[in-house]
C-alpha cells in the first residue's frame, strides 16, 4: 500500500516537472501551455507524432535551455478526439489556469474559438490550417495562420500542375477533382480553386467524404466515372490511408494524386506500401533526424527517459510539425519578452503582440538547430500568417522525397480574396479594422 502510495506521490511529481494538471499554479514564473491532442479515435495515427512534436520541444526548451530565459514551461494535455465540442470544452477547461495561447489542433475548433478568442485575449496558432481570411490581421487581431493557409496550398498545387502541364494555358479543358473531408477543413480550399478555374477552364469535380472517411466506395465510383486529369485529396488520418487504398483498387493512377499537407505524411502511406508508390503530397516542412534540434531532442529529452512517443517517430513529418509549432510559441513568447520584460510571464496579450512581430531569418533558423525544415517567416499586423511557402514531396513505396524546388502562393490572386472574405467577416461580426495605433498596442 505504501509503495503503491508513494508511486502516485512520484507520478504527481513527475506530472508538476513536465507539465500535469494544475502545474501552471505550482510556481509563479512558469509559462502555461494547453495542448489540444487527439491520441484516440479514427486522427489518433496523425495526431499523436504531432502531438509529440509539440510536446517534445517543450521538454527541449526546459531540459537544455532552463526555459525561456529563466522561465519554465508547464502545460497539459486536453483530448479532443477532433470534435468540435470537446475542443471547445478543453478550451473552457484550461484557459483560466494562465493559458497564453492555443494551438486547437482543428479547422473546425478553430471555427468555433475564433469569435471567443478576442474577449479572452488569447491567440490562436493555427499553423497550415484554420480559417484562410484570418491571414488579415487587420481583422483578426488573435488569428494566427502561421506558414500558410487551405487557400495557399490548393494555389500552390495549381501552379505545380500548370507548370507539370506545360503552362496555366494547358489546364484549359482539363478536368481536376477534389476529394474532400467534409467538414470546414475539406471546404476551405473551394473558394481558391473556383477561382482558379474561373482564370484558366479547368473543370472543377467536387466529391465529399463523409468523416472519419473509411468509407469511399461512393467517392471513387464518381473518380472512376468522371476520369479526371488529376485529384486533389483534402483528408486527414484514416482518410487519407482509405484513399490510396481505393484508388489502387479502381485503379487511378497514384501519381496523378496530390495530397494537402496533412494528407503527406508516414501514417498516410506506410500500411499501403507499395499501392501508394508515386503518390504526391505538399509538404509544409522537411523532417528526418539529421537537424540539430531533433539531435537535441533525442538527446536531452529521450535519452533521460522523457520522449512522448518512440525515439523512431522523432523527425517524422508530423511530429517536426508538432515541433515547429511548439517553436513558433516560444519564439513568440521569447519575442514578447524583449519588449514586456524578460525573465517574465507573457500574458495571452502580450504573446498575441509576440506573434504579430516574429522576424525568423536563416540565421535564426541555425541557431535554433532548423536549417532548412522550413522557410524564414516573418509577420506583421497586416500578416498574420507571415510565409507561405512549401514543397511537393513523392512517396517511392518505403520513404518521401521531394520532388520540387519551394513554391508560394500567388499572393496577387490571395490579398483580393483575403481582403474581400475578411471584410465580409468584420461586417457580419460587427468587427472594425485595426488602427495603425492598435498595430502598435
Amino acid at each position: 500500500m505504501k509503495a503503491a502510495r508513494a508511486a502516485v506521490m512520484l507520478a504527481a511529481a513527475a506530472a508538476g516537472v513536465l507539465g500535469g494538471p494544475g502545474a501552471a499554479l505550482a510556481q509563479a514564473k512558469e509559462q502555461f501551455i494547453p495542448l489540444l491532442v487527439y491520441r484516440t479515435g479514427p486522427y489518433a495515427p496523425n495526431g499523436t507524432p504531432w502531438a509529440n512534436g509539440k510536446q517534445d520541444y517543450l521538454k527541449l526548451i526546459n531540459a537544455r535551455d532552463g526555459g525561456i530565459n529563466g522561465v519554465k514551461i508547464t502545460f497539459e494535455e486536453c483530448e479532443t478526439g477532433y470534435a468540435t465540442d470537446k475542443g471547445v470544452e478543453c478550451y473552457e477547461r484550461l484557459k483560466g489556469k494562465g493559458a497564453s495561447l492555443f494551438d486547437p489542433q482543428a479547422t473546425g475548433i478553430t471555427f468555433a474559438l475564433t469569435d471567443k478568442v478576442p474577449n479572452d485575449k488569447i491567440p490562436l496558432v493555427t499553423l497550415g490550417y484554420g480559417l484562410s481570411a484570418s491571414q488579415d490581421g487587420n481583422v483578426f487581431k488573435w488569428n494566427f495562420p502561421m506558414m500558410g493557409s487551405y487557400w495557399t496550398a490548393a494555389d500552390m498545387l495549381i501552379q505545380h500542375l500548370a507548370k507539370k502541364e506545360g503552362g496555366f494555358d494547358k489546364l484549359k479543358g482539363r478536368k481536376i477533382a477534389l476529394v474532400y473531408h467534409d467538414s470546414p477543413f475539406g471546404k476551405e480550399p473551394i473558394p481558391l480553386l473556383e477561382e482558379r478555374q474561373k482564370m484558366h477552364g479547368f473543370e472543377l469535380v467536387k466529391i465529399p467524404v463523409t468523416a472519419p472517411g473509411v468509407e469511399q466506395k461512393s467517392a471513387w465510383l464518381q473518380v472512376r466515372q468522371q476520369r479526371p486529369d488529376y485529384v486533389l485529396l483534402w483528408g486527414w488520418g484514416v482518410m487519407n490511408s482509405t484513399a490510396l487504398k481505393e484508388a489502387q483498387a479502381t485503379g487511378y493512377p497514384r501519381e496523378k494524386m496530390y495530397g494537402v499537407w496533412w494528407a503527406g505524411a508516414e501514417p498516410d502511406v506506410k500500411d499501403v506500401g507499395e499501392g501508394a508508390k508515386g503518390y504526391n503530397a505538399l509538404a509544409l516542412n522537411g523532417s528526418g533526424q539529421q537537424a540539430k534540434v531533433m539531435q537535441d531532442i533525442l538527446k536531452h529529452v529521450h535519452e533521460k527517459g522523457q520522449g512522448s512517443g518512440p525515439k523512431d517517430e522523432v523527425g517524422s513529418v508530423l511530429y517536426t510539425r508538432g515541433m515547429i509549432i511548439s517553436m513558433l510559441s516560444v519564439e513568440a513568447i521569447r519575442r514578447a519578452q524583449e519588449r514586456f520584460g524578460k525573465g517574465k510571464v507573457m500574458t495571452g496579450e502580450q504573446v498575441r503582440w509576440g506573434l504579430e512581430n516574429l522576424s525568423i531569418d536563416q540565421k535564426r533558423l541555425d541557431a535554433l538547430g532548423l536549417g532548412n525544415l522550413i522557410r524564414p517567416i516573418s509577420t506583421s499586423c497586416q500578416d498574420h500568417m507571415g510565409s507561405t511557402w512549401a514543397r511537393v514531396h513523392t512517396w517511392d513505396g518505403s520513404k518521401w522525397n521531394f520532388t520540387s524546388d519551394w513554391l508560394q502562393a500567388d499572393e496577387q490572386i490571395l490579398k483580393p480574396m483575403v481582403k474581400a472574405a475578411a471584410d465580409k467577416y468584420a461586417s457580419d461580426k460587427k468587427v472594425t479594422r485595426r488602427s495603425p495605433a492598435d498595430c502598435q498596442s
